[in-house]
Order: C-alpha cells, then sequence, then structure tokens
C-alpha cells in the first residue's frame, strides 16, 4: 500500500488481533471467507477512496510521489492520445459549438479557494478538450496556423518538461545552440552569405516585425535609445493597404504613431505598386519627415499576395531606407523550389520576418526574425544587466542571447523546429508546402467556372489562400446591383455560423476595401485532401442553398 497509509492499516494493533483469532479460532469455511474478504476488500476498499480523493499535495516533489505522478500524467496523457486520434477523425466535430453562456453554465470554471482533487482535475482537462477547436482536424480551414505534427508536439511537451529560459547558455545550452544553428540555417536559405547576420525567435509574427521597426529607427538614429522620440526628426515608415495591423500597432508601440505609417496602393492582386511607394516616400521628404522604414509582404493575410521585392529594394536603396519583408505567412515558400521564386529578392532585405508555425505546421508559437547585419540587435536591445549576463563567465559569451531580445524570459521555441526539420529534412517541408499549393489550386480550378462562385480577383491564387464569393440561388439572377450586394454580404456570416453550428467545417470571411464579405479559404494543414476541398464546396452549397 502506498506511503504512510500503509503503514496506518499495518499498525491497527485491535484489527490485527482480531483477524489473529479469526484466524487461528475459526477454522471453518465460513470464517476463512470472512477473513480473507476482510483481510482483502476493506483494505482495497479504503485504498480506492484513498486513491480518489488524491490532491495535487500528493504528486512530485511530495515523498513518495513518484508512483501518483505517474499514474496521474499516464491519465493526462491518455485524454491527450485520445484528443489527437478523434481530431484527425473526419466523423467528428471541428468544434462541438456552444454560446458563451451556454458554455459557461455547462462546467464549473470559476476558481476557487479549495483544491480539487485530482479526479476533478481530470474532468477538467476532458471539458476543456471537448469544447476546443480541432484545429488539426483535416477540414479545418479557419486560420492560416493548421495541422498538428507528431514530432513538434513531442518536442513541445519535451520543452516543456525541461522547463527553461532561453536568455542564457548558462540555463538552456542545448537550446541556445540549436537556435543558433537553425538561424544560420534559415539566414542561408534566405540568401546572405555563408548565413552571416542575426537573430532571435519571438513570440509572434507581430512582435518579429516590432523588432525590424526598432532595429531600423536605432540603425538611422542610435540616440533614440537613450533619449527617446524628442531626440528624432518626425520618422515615417511605409507599408502597403493589405499588409498585417501589425506594422501599424508597432509603430503605436515604439512611439512613432500609427499615422506615421503611410500605406501604399495596392494592384487589383493585392501587391504594392513601386511607383506609389517612390511616389510617396518624395511627397514625406518634402515635408520634412524622415522615411526610415519600408515594409514589404510576402503573403498577405487576405490575398495571399507577393510585393515586388525587387523593384521596392531598389527604391529603399536610393533613399537609404530600412528594407523590411514580412514573409509571416509567404517566407516558408523559400523552402520550396517550385516555388521560391515568388520571394525572389528577399536576399536583399536588411531583415525578414519568418513564421514556422504557419505553412510548415510548427506548433504555436514559432516566429524567427532574420537580421542580416550581425551585432545590431545586441547594440539596440542590451541593458548590461550584472546578475544574469555576468562578462567574466568561463565559456563564450555570444552565447548568451538574451541582452538582444526585448524579453527577459524567453519560451524555448526552437526545439520543435529543429525536431521536425531532423525528422523531415528540407525536402520534406518542401513536399508538404507543395501539396498544400496544390490543393489550393484544385479549389480554384473547381470553383473558378461553377455556377453559384465569383472570384474575388482574376487569376490564380498566389498562395493557398483562394478568396471567392457564394452566391446563393435566391441572389444568384438579381438584377439590382446595390440590393444584391447588400444581401450578398450577409451570406458568408450565415454560413459560417452554421458550419459552426454543425461543426463540419470552418472557413475564414471578412469584407476588404470596398468588397462585401467573402470567404478567404487558406491551407495550411498536411492533413487535407483533394476529398476534403470537394467536401467543403458541397457543405457552403448545402448550409447556403436556402439563403
Amino acid at each position: 500500500l502506498p506511503g504512510g497509509f500503509g503503514s496506518k492499516l499495518c499498525g491497527m494493533s485491535a484489527l490485527n488481533l482480531v483477524f489473529f483469532y479469526l484466524m487461528h479460532g475459526l477454522q471453518t469455511v465460513i470464517g476463512y471467507l470472512f477473513c480473507c474478504c476482510f483481510f482483502v476488500c476493506f483494505p482495497v476498499f479504503f485504498l480506492f477512496v484513498y486513491l480518489f480523493i488524491l490532491h495535487i499535495i500528493y504528486l512530485l516533489p511530495a515523498t513518495d510521489g513518484d508512483t501518483k505522478t505517474m499514474t496521474f500524467l499516464q491519465e493526462v496523457v491518455d485524454i491527450l492520445l485520445a484528443y489527437i486520434v478523434e481530431s484527425f477523425d473526419r466523423e467528428t466535430k471541428v468544434i462541438d459549438f456552444h454560446y458563451p453562456n451556454e458554455l459557461l453554465q455547462l462546467n464549473n470554471w470559476e476558481l476557487q479557494d479549495e483544491p480539487a482533487t485530482l479526479d476533478d482535475i481530470l474532468i477538467s482537462c476532458r471539458a476543456t478538450l471537448k469544447y476546443a477547436i480541432k484545429t488539426a482536424h483535416p477540414r479545418y480551414f479557419n486560420q492560416l496556423s493548421t495541422g498538428l505534427d507528431m514530432v513538434g508536439l513531442a518536442a513541445d511537451w519535451l520543452t516543456s518538461t525541461a522547463n527553461t529560459n532561453m536568455f542564457t547558455y548558462e540555463v538552456a545550452p542545448v537550446f541556445v545552440l540549436l537556435e543558433y544553428v537553425s538561424l544560420k540555417k534559415m539566414r542561408e536559405i534566405i540568401g546572405w552569405p555563408d548565413g552571416r547576420g542575426d537573430g532571435i525567435f519571438s513570440p509572434g509574427g507581430a512582435i518579429s516585425n516590432m523588432y525590424a521597426m526598432l532595429l531600423a529607427r536605432f540603425k538611422m538614429f542610435p540616440e533614440v535609445k537613450e533619449k527617446g522620440m524628442s531626440s528624432v526628426p518626425r520618422l515615417v515608415a511605409f507599408t502597403s493597404e493589405h499588409s498585417h495591423f501589425s506594422i501599424k500597432k508597432g509603430a503605436a508601440a515604439l512611439g512613432i504613431g500609427t499615422e506615421s505609417v503611410i500605406c501604399i496602393k495596392v494592384d487589383e492582386c493585392g501587391k504594392l505598386i513601386p511607383a506609389d511607394l517612390e511616389r510617396r516616400i518624395l511627397e514625406a521628404k518634402q515635408k520634412g519627415f524622415v522615411p526610415f522604414f519600408v515594409s514589404a509582404t510576402a503573403g498577405t493575410t487576405v490575398y495571399g499576395a507577393f510585393d515586388p521585392l525587387i523593384a521596392i529594394s531598389d527604391i529603399c536603396k536610393k533613399y537609404n531606407v530600412w528594407f523590411h519583408v514580412d514573409g509571416a505567412w509567404g517566407g516558408s515558400l523559400l523552402m520550396s523550389r517550385r516555388h521560391r521564386w515568388k520571394l525572389d529578392g528577399v536576399e536583399r532585405a536588411n531583415s525578414v520576418t519568418w513564421n514556422p508555425h504557419k505553412m510548415m505546421s510548427v506548433p504555436l508559437q514559432c516566429s524567427a526574425l532574420l537580421v542580416r547585419e550581425e551585432g545590431l540587435m545586441q547594440s539596440c536591445n542590451q541593458m548590461h544587466a550584472c546578475y544574469l549576463f555576468q562578462q567574466d563567465k568561463h565559456y563564450d559569451l555570444s552565447y548568451d542571447t538574451g541582452d538582444k531580445a526585448l524579453q527577459c524570459g524567453r519560451h524555448v521555441d526552437i526545439f520543435k523546429l529543429w525536431l521536425m526539420w531532423r525528422a523531415k529534412g528540407t525536402i520534406g517541408f518542401e513536399a508538404q508546402i507543395d501539396k498544400c499549393l496544390e490543393l489550393s489550386e484544385y479549389l480554384y480550378n473547381k470553383i473558378k467556372d461553377r455556377e453559384g462562385y465569383e472570384m474575388v480577383f482574376d487569376g490564380k491564387p498566389q498562395h493557398t489562400n483562394v478568396c471567392f464569393w457564394y452566391l446563393p440561388p435566391g441572389i444568384r439572377y438579381m438584377e439590382d446591383k446595390e440590393e444584391k450586394k447588400k444581401r450578398l454580404h450577409k451570406v458568408a456570416p450565415v454560413i459560417k455560423a452554421r458550419m459552426m453550428e454543425y461543426g463540419t467545417t470552418m472557413v475564414s470571411y471578412q469584407p476588404q476595401g470596398d468588397k462585401v464579405n467573402f470567404f478567404r479559404m487558406v491551407i495550411s494543414n498536411p492533413a487535407a485532401t483533394f476529398e476534403d476541398i470537394d467536401f467543403l464546396i458541397e457543405e457552403i452549397e448545402r448550409l447556403g442553398h436556402d439563403l
């Protein structure tokens, strides 16, 4: 019996005495049966009760807590494995949808003063996954980050178990080295000679983009680090109308201001127009502003457009402006020999954002900022904290990377990417990316001339984004264009709501400029197949036929 409870049972002298006389005095079948039941059932019953009311205090590092810890964690793993298998089953729902007030009432989610039992904790784990979105489901197409890689998942479990920090080699020796070799490999793929440069893994593409803006400002005006924005002239940044909102958010956070981000016109496919960029740079200079940062997008969020990087880099060089490429969504196409041409000119960039947690299906979060100039991040961000970055350590201090990051505590994001790369090789990632792009082209070819569908822009998708309207029979032949547009705006939200209520699939929608709500289908889940694309088309028509 486990621990102190067994000792207490064995020490119950009065009961022991009773058992002794029963065994020696009642030499009958009934006596033996009575004694056996008493010996076995009584302790087992109390053991069951004991295990049933276990709390967290009985787990490691409690004395003799190893067995109970293994049992508890094994049950958690069983719950996780069952959920994983279910997530890949097309017969299961993508989501068991409930409205917020319903979900709040279904379970007791409130925090309490008294500890719950471990059995209650397991119930909470099951409930949480029951109502979670199955982002690994082959028919989940709602976000840019989908799918679940088993090697990446195993790596995530390992890093959580190690539970260390990325600020020094001292506390994360292997992880720091893996980040070093992985960033170098990514810079080589970008095209920087011998992979030279710098970089960091950050909490996401928005932070990586903000890092780039921070470095651009420091490069042009290093005094801003100590003296602040009052020491520099009015700075302006440039990005396309279809760029990610993080560019403006970064400007707000850094004190540059959202009004100092100038949005450049795009063509009908969503690509930045270089001529308009140059015109707006000249206008800004004439007003006395200082252009310091241009962010080109490699794979816009909605259209999946790739800005013309070579032309943009020429303009940046001409006016001495930092050239950043936001490849959070499309940067992974660099892994594909068939599609990397879409990022021609990326090697000219001063910095690049690349999110492996999108097209490469690395578990969230995994975003990298790559920087061409070595040492700039350190100069920009270091604060020389002597209690963490001592200068008299017995190893190469260049591996203490924490002082070049904005964060102090930094999660280990690298091991997921590194272990997946070891498992798949570059060719494995290439095949995965090529497959997703093939699926998007398949969808485009199936609906471009299909009755009831209309593409948002002409031509094949540049990435896996396929943007389209579904026109139900009720509005398909309406002659009043304004009324038709008004009613069409409501179609995608209704179909999306029905998708979630049935739990069959999920696809995102949104308006864009003067265009009413349309579906934005994105494919980044390697589990998806051509049959899943066929199912999506049929499901949209089924759910929208009466609108």
